[in-house]
């Protein structure tokens, strides 16, 4: 199932509908998100940042699982929080905050691993790279920057370099308004769009500038296409731009350099854009509440789906096959469903005296592809949810069953191979020494 969520800045939820049939799956309560502060956690459940006042001095992180419409788990981080980030297995949460910091929490523990000032502005976007390696981060006061987080967990580096970041790009003379990151690994470009009016498209690889392309509008929202041939602007003006990444436009475009056309039928301006490759589908969200599905094809809107009174400010589009029907929510059998869902994000980093391992794992030397997605539980968490689901007894848990009893067996697997590692790494290190000993001798 391929499942189109959206949120919206006022209080009235998180829609959330099946992509190919538009059936309303479920309606997540108590949600009034900042734009670019929804996120799907490794496609296991949603989180949201909320601003709780007006003057945004306070905030929170909001949970839900996937089959309930209740907010399940609510964090309190040090400061209000505008962008949310997560990385594709779900095992880590990133937050930009209104002081221009960036928060990193690992979600299996909730532990705060790192903080560190990253603009001198408020945080606006926050985009994982293609294979984790990369954070990028876009900024109210028009830079963005991109950071490896194997430099930013490496404390050497910090004593040597004068900064944190790989790259700072500071082309934008007004606040960044999306991101947009390519496939290309570490060729990869670099789309930003901005209230001044402009889309920038940066060279991971080089650390410059490519291409500036000048819209009639204020862009607020940006989408790749998968092919990486033109990607989408979404205006304030209501329409959606075409833009060419690789060639120039004809001469009789009515835009201008780089910019192919334009789709328009929105009453207001674009607030979001997505893209789904299954069908080559443009998703457009709106200040007038409505979803647009369009067909890049033809240029047509095959789909409208309606949000709510209040502007739509976050789409995403999540492959799911555990999500119940909406009917089954109001069973006996889910209100008696326990969270699958990790501990509140804390508020602070941990002690260097504490007992506890802070170290982190991050990029490529990661646990192998095969315990990739698993729950971010502890096995003896998931037996006692897996008793607790047998003595149910109902046709309703017997999916979260199974998965559950998947994942407890992937996880002592991956339990079993870290300390295999471990011991292998041991064993080394004392072979070194002895070897070193007797070499003095």
């Amino acid at each position: 199932m391929v499942l189109l969520i959206a949120s919206s800045s006022i209080d009235s939820g998180i829609g959330c509908w099946d992509l190919q049939t538009g059936a309303e799956q479920l309606r997540y309560k108590s949600c009034a998100s900042p734009a670019h502060g929804l996120v799907c956690v490794g496609e296991k459940f949603l989180a949201c940042s909320q601003l709780r006042d007006p003057a945004a001095t306070a905030g929170s992180v909001l949970y839900w699982s996937w089959c309930k419409p209740q907010v399940e788990v609510k964090s309190f981080p040090a400061e209000p929080l505008m962008a949310l980030a997560s990385n594709n297995e779900g095992t880590y949460i990133v937050g930009g905050g209104f002081s221009g910091d960036i928060y990193f929490w690992e979600v299996l523990s909730g532990r705060l691993l790192k903080k560190w000032h990253a603009h001198y502005r408020a945080a606006t976007c926050l985009v994982f790279s293609e294979d984790d390696s990369l954070l990028i981060s876009g900024s109210e006061d028009g830079c963005i920057r991109v950071w490896s987080l194997l430099t930013v967990f490496d404390d050497g580096w910090h004593s040597e370099s004068k900064h944190l970041y790989q790259h700072s790009f500071t082309g934008h003379n007004l606040p960044v308004t999306d991101i947009a990151v390519g496939y290309g690994g570490s060729n990869a470009i670099i789309i930003s769009s901005s209230v001044d009016r402009t889309c920038k498209v940066w060279s991971l690889s080089k650390g410059k500038l490519l291409r500036n392309i000048i819209f009639p509008s204020i862009i607020d929202a940006i989408a790749l296409d998968p092919a990486e041939h033109v990607f989408y602007a979404g205006g304030r003006d209501g329409k959606i731009y075409t833009a060419a990444l690789n060639a120039k436009c004809p001469a009789s475009s009515d835009y201008g350099l780089h910019i192919l056309g334009s789709l328009s039928n929105q009453s207001k301006s674009v607030t979001s854009l997505a893209f789904c490759s299954s069908g080559n589908l443009l998703i457009s969200g709106s200040e007038d509440g409505a979803i647009r599905v369009w067909d890049t094809r033809t240029n047509n809107i095959i789909r409208v789906f309606r949000h709510s009174k209040g502007p739509v400010n976050n789409i995403l589009v999540v492959r799911q096959q555990l999500l119940p029907k909406p009917q089954s929510t109001s069973q006996g059998s889910m209100r008696k469903h326990r969270s699958l869902l990790p501990p509140a994000l804390a508020k602070f980093e941990n002690s260097k005296d504490e007992d506890e391992d802070t170290g982190v794992i991050i990029g490529p030397s990661g646990p192998p592809k095969e315990f990739m997605g698993l729950s971010p539980l502890s096995s003896h968490v998931m037996d006692n949810q897996i008793t607790e689901l047998q003595q149910q007894g109902s046709a309703a848990t017997g999916m979260e069953l199974e998965r559950l009893k998947y994942d407890r067996e992937k996880s002592v697997q991956m339990l079993q191979h870290w300390r295999k590692m471990y011991d292998n790494l041991h064993q080394f290190c004392v072979n070194e020494l002895l070897d070193g000993d007797q070499t003095k001798i």
